[in-house]
């Protein structure tokens, strides 16, 4: 940047982490990872929450860009980049209305699905509909429609909750309810067995590319939060066991649906590899953890990058680029 005196100076950048959704400690964590690489590279940056102070600070003395570390919808339901946006300040990571479209697992999946990308047959359910059609009757509508097994996890939201594994007919109403707890409406999601895949994918100014897939392997078969944020729980293989075709069949899928999501900067897209080697995309994140379990990270390391450089290229991005 240029001060005053007309001399360069390095940006100052704000790192946004904590809020209060239901991801704050995993946000915090992000945060402050995201923090320390930012600065070990030389860069100016400080962290704060997602509070009443904000708008406030950001209008008295506004960063030079911002990194959003907020998970869950203050972080990417695209209303602070909103905000954002109206203040005029640059920040890394898709506009607003590309992360209000991720966000939303069911909008997302049918603009997925109208671009030709593969993703699993569901049913989205809001809670009033559920109650006022009847549940029995609902339930078992979609298991006849989806069959055995099921996922059932909210339309909006991350970290594997709320999310559960349906195998039989029994538990599918106790995991509606579960599922409710974190949101009004439901995606039932046929169910489809096979090898979990990360695959992120970055643009440091010549264009999206992908890093290396992390393949996910949770002890007790289900990448619920537990699984994602408790040490010893998941392992994780990064290059993804794959064979070359698939791996590069992965790819390609997780860079079309960044693309068809109308996605900029960084993001990670969620996958499973079924039986045959066909890559189903099963959601996006526009504002991926970068804790010390998280995927991105691991993908950066695999792809022989380090993680305050490329944080530090997308801050200087964002800052040349200005507010979306």
């Amino acid at each position: 940047m240029i001060n005053s005196m007309g001399t360069s100076t390095e940006p100052h950048i704000l790192v946004l982490a904590g809020g209060l959704s239901y991801e704050r400690d995993v946000s915090l964590r992000s945060g402050r990872r995201v923090l320390d690489a930012l600065r070990a590279t030389g860069l100016s940056a400080e962290l704060r929450d997602a509070d009443v102070a904000l708008l406030p600070t950001l209008q008295e003395d506004p960063p030079d860009a911002v990194v959003i570390a907020l998970h869950g919808a203050t972080g990417e339901d695209g209303s602070l980049r909103g905000v954002l946006d109206l203040c005029g300040i640059p920040y890394v990571g898709s506009p607003a209305a590309a992360a209000r479209l991720a966000w939303d697992k069911p909008s997302a999946k049918s603009r997925l699905r109208e671009e030709g990308i593969l993703t699993p047959d569901w049913v989205a359910l809001p809670h009033d509909r559920f109650s006022e059609l009847g549940a029995v009757a609902v339930l078992a509508r979609i298991e006849e429609r989806l069959g055995l097994p099921l996922m059932v996890k909210p339309a909006q939201g991350g970290s594997g909750l709320g999310a559960s594994v349906v195998r039989e007919s029994t538990a599918l109403s106790a995991a509606m309810v579960s599922c409710f707890a974190y949101d009004s409406t439901a995606l039932v999601e046929k169910y489809v067995t096979g090898t979990s895949v990360a695959v992120s994918v970055l643009d440091l100014g010549e264009g999206p590319f992908t890093l290396p897939a992390v393949e996910i392997v949770p002890r007790n078969g289900v990448y619920d939060y537990a699984a994602r944020y408790t040490a010893g729980l998941t392992t994780w293989h990064t290059p993804a066991r794959l064979p070359a075709a698939i791996a590069s069949a992965v790819a390609g899928r997780a860079l079309g649906a960044y693309r068809a999501l109308g996605l900029k900067d960084l993001a990670r897209v969620d996958l499973i590899v079924d039986a045959e080697g066909e890559p189903h995309v099963l959601g996006v994140n526009v504002s991926p953890g970068m804790t010390e379990t998280s995927l991105l990270p691991l993908a950066v390391q695999a792809g022989g990058l380090e993680f305050g450089k490329v944080l530090g290229e997308l801050v200087r991005l964002a800052v040349e680029r200005g507010a979306w």
